[in-house]
């Protein structure tokens, strides 16, 4: 896993706590924001996830030149 994947990870665990935690005091607010970090958290994960696969399809081009 790369940075990006461990972070985003991260955020959507500590968003979805926040917004459970909203939806259990009844704080809107709080609800929101955990949403939004969720959000923000998969969306970052998935910049991970596109930077692993680029990564490996370099790697792969790489030893198939080297042939």
């Amino acid at each position: 896993m790369n940075r990006d994947q461990v972070e985003g990870k991260a955020k959507d665990i500590a968003g979805k706590t926040q917004r459970k935690l909203g939806e259990a005091t009844g704080d809107v607010e709080q609800q929101v924001k955990g949403g939004a970090k969720q959000v923000e958290g998969k969306v970052q994960k998935g910049v991970g996830n596109v930077e692993q696969a680029s990564d490996a399809a370099d790697e792969r081009n790489r030893n198939r030149d080297r042939r």
